[in-house]
């Protein structure tokens, strides 16, 4: 199975891989998202390791039980040859009605087919008033044409 774009990665590739990766997570589809990991998969995000794609899957089953009107963007920061380096905001609520801002930087690295064989994430998050949330697109992938992060100044 290939996940294009395939690596080496150029400007307009790595941004095309940065935006599908970012339209994938907005569908909290767990089953969905852990195709785009090799079967291998290797993450450390936080302070949790996780490895493997059932790992993966049952990672983001429980983010997104947790994390609910989970809305994401993405941002390329650098590439070169198999790797990509993000930064990326993200807006939830809890099920008592708290929301808050997670903010953090993602360094990817990709096999031969595209897929995502290794993931390090770090994240920090604090609340935020419901009036002070700034993802507020529809659920789902955030539309064509909507501001990107460095438009919120994140």
């Amino acid at each position: 199975m290939t996940r294009p774009p395939l690596p080496p990665f150029t400007l307009q590739s790595a941004t095309e891989k940065v935006r599908l990766a970012e339209d994938g997570w907005n569908t909290r589809d767990p089953a969905k998202v852990a195709l785009a990991y090799t079967v291998d998969s290797r993450w450390r995000n936080r302070a949790e390791f996780v490895v493997g794609r059932p790992a993966i899957e049952a990672f983001l089953t429980r983010k997104w039980t947790r994390e609910l009107d989970y809305r994401l963007i993405k941002e390329l920061w650098a590439f070169a040859g198999n790797r990509i380096a993000v930064r990326f905001a993200y807006e939830f609520h809890d099920d008592s009605g708290n929301w808050f801002r997670a903010y953090g930087n993602e360094n990817w690295e990709f096999d031969a087919d595209g897929l995502m064989k290794s993931r390090h994430a770090s994240i920090n998050e604090h609340p935020i008033a419901a009036d002070e949330r700034a993802f507020k697109w529809p659920l789902g992938p955030r539309p064509e044409g909507h501001w990107g992060l460095s438009h919120f100044g994140f």
